[in-house]
């Protein structure tokens, strides 16, 4: 059985229905402001969370992981709960204290409970989108899933799931949807959910961390790569599976170790159990170390803000600057911008102040809003940046429009120079494993000169003087071997292969064969002039 309702906050915009995310602008004013055009961050696109723990309020702990996990997500939420006959599902577009209040979590009663953020693909923000996801086996048995990451073969599974009625392709079902409904189509009197999960992951290629649950049991699986991470944690009368491990913090968990690349977990009255699907071949995702993941959580054993504060070192040995004052971009900024500080021996201050409130909203913004544009986010505090020559420090440049606008406010408030320097590469490929980034061709990186990329971004965003850390040092800081990371939007290698039908992947597919004929065509001029007698 399945409870899932629009909980009516759309009905802010006068209509039931999913407002839509890709309505048209109005015509921009000839002076911009400090409109940044509406860039948004890097944004990783789930997360998931799951409790097993019979006598406990397993809504409400979810709740609460969900709200430690919302930066992973702010587009939909929703809970699963399972009683063990029957699974209750409510979700919605919003943040998560908008999704649930007391009442509809008292309303979610059982000893199991899913959880889900979610960011929208292109074209994916609909109410339908929403997770978890459900579905109903042939015996009766409820699913219900979510699921953090994509996957590079979602064609090839809707195909098989269109062809067995699961899905209609015309909806544009979303790969989480596809894979519960293949899951569930499994089951039957003689395959348990367990059974049906060790037969269908195998076959599923791409990033993916998930929690799912048949209102009996518990359980998680993460992809061979262990693209995304996925940590096991325990409560005193049960167990918690969450992307981050500040999550099992917040709910009061103790950290138990991650589940591993290629992992099924299973959870129930009989404890947690094991089992291997897949070889593991690791290639966690660096940039959750970078910016994805919450300073306070540990990937891999490694504590994300001693990795960011690392950086910030190795970008002051790499990109010295002179200056009066180190500032960050908060708030993912701070803790490279202290490692700048501690290295450079410039003073560190808090020069902007952040707008903590401002997130996604169903609110079209007039023409004056759009010329505020970054002052909604991030305000110059004058008194403290006025004369001053400015080292500011921000986690990546994407588009660019965010950090042209930012210089100006910072010129506008009195700053004597404004010096940039980003705590990861040039961001110059898109992501196919579960990160919102734009197209190759909208990339700051990608629509400069190459020989001179460096120069000529700065001269885009309108700094004194630009410098990014180096692969070889976010690498090292991130203290897992080169060969276990993926840096896929770095440095265009992807190391789970690129899906099928994606205009984004066709783009990076001509890419990658330019850029290979043109390494080949240097190559043998090279050998051309080495071999020219007239030049020997």
């Amino acid at each position: 059985m399945i409870v899932a309702k629009d909980t009516g906050l759309n009905s802010l915009n006068g209509t039931n229905s999913a407002p839509s995310v890709d309505a048209a602008q109005p015509a921009q004013p000839a002076d911009r402001g400090y409109d940044d055009h509406g860039e948004q961050p890097p944004r990783e696109e789930c997360g998931v969370f799951g409790v097993w723990a019979p006598g406990e309020d397993v809504s409400k702990l979810t709740y609460y992981g969900l709200y430690a996990l919302q930066h992973r997500g702010q587009e939909a939420a929703g809970i699963g709960v399972g009683s063990g006959d029957q699974i209750l599902v409510y979700k919605d577009l919003g943040l998560v204290s908008q999704v649930f209040d007391e009442q509809i979590l008292n309303s979610l009663k059982g000893h199991i409970a899913i959880g889900h953020t979610r960011y929208a693909t292109a074209g994916g923000g609909r109410w339908e989108n929403a997770q978890p996801m459900f579905r109903m086996a042939s015996d009766g048995t409820d699913v219900a899933l979510g699921h953090n990451g994509n996957l590079t073969n979602y064609l090839e599974l809707m195909a098989e799931a269109a062809e067995k009625r699961l899905v209609n392709p015309a909806d544009e079902p979303s790969d989480s949807d596809v894979m519960c409904a293949l899951i569930a189509d499994l089951i039957d009197e003689n395959t348990s959910m367990e059974d049906a999960a060790l037969q269908l992951f195998p076959r599923v290629k791409g990033a993916y961390c998930l929690t799912f649950t048949d209102g009996k049991g518990l359980y998680a699986v993460r992809d061979p790569h262990g693209v995304r991470p996925l940590s096991i944690g325990k409560l005193a009368n049960g167990w918690v599976v969450s992307s981050e491990t500040a999550a099992l913090d917040i709910v009061g968990a103790e950290f138990v170790r991650d589940v591993e690349p290629g992992e099924f977990i299973a959870i129930n009255e009989d404890g947690i159990r094991s089992r291997k699907f897949a070889e593991a071949t690791p290639k966690g995702c660096v940039f959750e170390y970078v910016y994805l993941a919450r300073p306070d959580s540990v990937i891999n054993g490694q504590p994300v803000n001693a990795t960011r504060v690392d950086i910030g070192r190795r970008l002051a040995e790499e990109w010295p600057a002179e200056g009066d004052l180190v500032i960050p971009v908060p708030d993912s900024g701070t803790p490279a911008a202290v490692g700048y500080a501690q290295a450079s021996g410039i003073p560190f201050g808090q020069g902007l102040t952040k707008n903590a409130y401002v997130g996604r909203t169903f609110i079209e913004p007039s023409q004056t809003i759009r010329q505020l544009g970054i002052r909604l986010k991030l305000n110059p505090l004058r008194h403290v940046i006025e004369g001053k020559r400015l080292i500011v420090v921000d986690d990546s440049i994407v588009r660019g429009n965010t950090q042209r606008a930012l210089i100006r406010m910072l010129r506008d408030a009195g700053a004597a120079e404004v010096h940039v320097r980003i705590a990861s590469p040039p961001v110059k490929w898109p992501c196919f494993y579960g990160i919102d980034f734009p197209s190759p061709n909208e990339l700051l990186a990608n629509n400069v000169d190459p020989d001179n990329m460096v120069e000529a971004m700065r001269e885009e965003v309108g700094a004194d003087s630009l410098g990014f850390v180096s692969t070889e040092a976010m690498v090292e800081t991130s203290a897992q071997p080169r060969e276990t990371l993926c840096a896929a939007c770095f440095d265009g290698v992807y190391p789970l292969g690129l899906p099928a039908g994606n205009p984004n992947a066709e783009q990076v597919r001509l890419r990658q064969r330019r850029l290979a004929e043109e390494a080949e065509q240097a190559a043998g001029g090279s050998d051309a002039s080495s071999n020219n007698p007239e030049e020997n």
